[in-house]
């Protein structure tokens, strides 16, 4: 029961895949069809070239997906988890900041300045 599922599941993929790559094909074909056309421009080219390479896209997500769950389970049947690094990184110092800024004679003026337009507007 289980392996008719997997059959099913599998032909489903494969359909999926070969419909969305007729489909591009076909979408390429009309805008090939488009850049011969009077009205037709680069943009038409462009997209003849890229239509068949959105419909391989679904296969090579399958393909892909393959290779990872295939890498995943060689690590699972491998040596378990993974050993932790016998060496440590050295820490880093600890950054000393000033613990206070140097006084800023342009800025005190400035901040003077603000407080009068405030004290001004807002007696």
């Amino acid at each position: 029961m289980r392996n008719d599922r997997i059959f099913v599941r599998r032909l489903a993929i494969v359909v999926v895949c070969v419909v969305s790559l007729a489909g591009a094909c076909l979408l390429a074909w009309w805008q090939w069809n488009r850049y011969e056309s009077a009205s037709g421009s680069w943009q038409n080219l462009g997209y003849v070239l890229q239509w068949p390479l959105f419909g391989l896209f679904p296969a090579f997500m399958v393909w892909r997906i393959r290779r990872l769950r295939q890498r995943e389970d060689q690590e699972r049947a491998g040596a378990g988890p993974a050993e932790p690094p016998t060496t440590l990184p050295k820490p880093r110092p600890p950054q000393v900041t000033d613990p206070e800024p140097e006084p800023d004679d342009e800025l005190a003026a400035y901040n003077k300045y603000l407080a009068e337009l405030n004290a001004k507007e807002h007696p």
